[in-house]
């Protein structure tokens, strides 16, 4: 695969990593039940690192971050309808990571891949879990 190639899925992952902050800091601060908001905020943390370590890929390789991104949905206002968003986006998430794990012969770029993957698998497991309780 060539860099441009590598440059550009990774672009598509950093801006995803953007969509999932944007959600997850915005429903932290309207989730009234207190357990649910800290868990999303923390998320958000993480998936800022995530967009860190992206845009050092990306930078190493010649290409620029991306921070162009689709519309948001954040689930409604509802706890129900965000923690099934997130969901949802720790799903993509997932299945983009698997994705650029089997495509990308890039040593580096497949291990962050793999420990950002291991991450998001977490993720879903934690939202699944709030939503089970609320």
């Amino acid at each position: 695969m060539d860099s441009e190639e590598v440059i550009r899925l990774l672009n598509e992952a950093f801006a995803h990593e953007i969509e999932n902050t944007l959600v997850y800091v915005r429903n932290s601060f309207l989730m009234k039940e207190c357990d649910p908001s800290r868990i999303t905020e923390g998320i958000a943390v993480d998936e800022m690192r995530h967009m860190w370590w992206l845009a050092e890929l990306i930078t190493k390789r010649g290409g620029k971050p991306s921070m162009d991104h689709r519309v948001l949905d954040f689930g409604g206002d509802g706890l129900k309808g965000q923690l099934e968003r997130q969901i949802a986006l720790e799903t993509e998430a997932i299945d983009m990571y698997k994705h650029i794990i089997d495509v990308v012969d890039d040593p580096e770029v497949a291990g962050v891949a793999r420990h950002i993957l291991d991450e998001e698998r977490r993720h879903r497991k934690d939202f699944k879990e709030r939503l089970g309780k609320y």
